[in-house]
């Protein structure tokens, strides 16, 4: 019975994983460009951006390759925003490299004010390098509507 459950958690954690893939996989396959590409993460883990971030940016560099003119832009709006806040930058210094890393080569990352307003957060709580959104659903919003697609990050 152990068995049977540790490979149905390890079948579960693959298709979860693939299903990612999938968004990516689908745009490298296109014979069409896209305007760009927003990656949505929304997570309960602050510390998901440590496992997050490089896969965000192995996509990015797959997609690059494919399509050079392709935009990108990153928002985050789930309790792992938090890790980007100043306060963080010594806690969680990798994190904030790879943020920094991604602006660097023109990849906005956003933040979602409201949501950190609700846990007494504010804009100033945040490094200049990370973009502080009024909300982090409507940035997303407004990247679909400038033609970028969306691909979400889990």
């Amino acid at each position: 019975m152990r068995v049977i459950i540790a490979a149905l958690a390890i079948l579960l954690c693959s298709s979860a994983t693939a299903l990612g893939n999938e968004d990516v996989e689908a745009l490298l396959a296109s014979t069409e460009a896209p305007h760009g590409v927003v990656f949505e993460i929304v997570e309960a883990d602050e510390t998901a951006l440590e496992d997050l971030l490089p896969e965000v940016r192995d996509a990015i560099r797959k997609i690059r390759a494919r399509f050079p003119d392709t935009e990108f832009a990153v928002v985050s709006h789930g309790r792992e925003e938090f890790a980007l806040q100043t306060q963080y930058q010594g806690e969680h210094a990798d994190i904030h490299r790879q943020v920094q890393s991604l602006v660097a080569a023109d990849v906005p990352v956003h933040v979602c004010e409201t949501h950190a307003g609700w846990y007494g957060v504010t804009a100033e709580d945040f490094p200049d390098y990370v973009n502080v959104a009024p909300t982090g659903p409507g940035q997303v919003q407004l990247y679909e509507e400038l033609g970028y697609e969306l691909i979400v990050v889990d």
